[in-house]
């Protein structure tokens, strides 16, 4: 094992245990790490195909961990979810490259970020307001067609989507998000898959699914049950802007 690969291990860990920790799957992470180390020569569809197996084993366990913990919603996720499939589905299709587009990313994702960080209080369940069809909707299938095109599973997106629209509580919003993650990365290696772009790497896989699965073991335990409600909106802040920043130092 040399230096550069046991780094990665590393920086995997640390990302599936600080997303987990806010229901997320770590994907704009991963992507982050690997484009800057010798994996970056990889082709697009081979990072996000890798990045989705990963995200499906810690969005799996962050959504057990915050359901267990009584905070899942059906009636909030599931219209996200019914939208998003076909889109990410989509999404993972087609072949989209191009630096433009991690720009916009790296803009939307500090934008969500500022706009959580002036929510100064938590959010009360009994202030939350109505969640609607005609809402959710569109919200899911641009989501879930995003995620599909960069290699993400769109709970980046959604969560301060929730949160800024008062749909639900940071943990309730985490939860959706866990769920939301793994239904899109699995559509997105099916579009990959039925478009025959499909190459998942076992032997690169085998060690990073090892390491991130102990991180959203760590990460998705605390956020849930012991972290308080607050402190779980300022870990998506942070989450966001080091996603944003990562995906601009790829560009360097």
């Amino acid at each position: 094992m040399n230096v550069e690969f046991l780094l990665i291990l590393i920086g995997l860990l640390l990302v599936a245990t600080l997303y987990s920790s806010v229901g997320h799957g770590g994907a704009s992470g991963y992507l982050a790490i690997l484009s800057l180390t010798s994996y970056g020569v990889m082709e697009s569809s081979w990072l996000k195909q890798q990045v989705w197996c990963l995200n499906l084993v810690v969005a799996s366990i962050a959504f057990y961990h915050y359901r267990k913990s009584g905070h899942h919603n059906p009636k909030l996720t599931l219209p996200f979810i019914a939208a998003s499939i076909p889109f990410a589905l989509i999404g993972g299709y087609l072949i989209v490259d191009g630096d433009a587009y991690d720009i916009l990313l790296s803009i939307a994702l500090l934008w969500a970020a500022w706009r959580l960080f002036l929510v100064k209080s938590d959010i009360p369940g009994d202030s939350l307001e109505p969640v609607e069809l005609k809402s959710a909707l569109p919200v899911g299938g641009v989501i879930g067609l995003v995620s599909g095109i960069v290699g993400v599973g769109g709970g980046i997106f959604l969560s301060p989507v929730v949160l800024l629209k008062r749909w639900a509580t940071p943990k309730v919003a985490a939860a959706t998000a866990a769920l939301f993650i793994w239904v899109n990365s699995m559509a997105g290696l099916v579009g990959a898959g039925l478009s025959g772009q499909l190459d998942l790497d076992i032997l690169v896989l085998a060690p990073f699914t090892l390491v991130v699965l102990i991180g959203g073991l760590l990460g998705s335990r605390y956020g849930a049950d012991i972290a308080p409600q607050q402190l779980v909106r300022k870990l998506l802040v942070g989450v966001l802007v080091i996603a944003a920043v990562k995906r601009l130092l790829e560009m360097i």
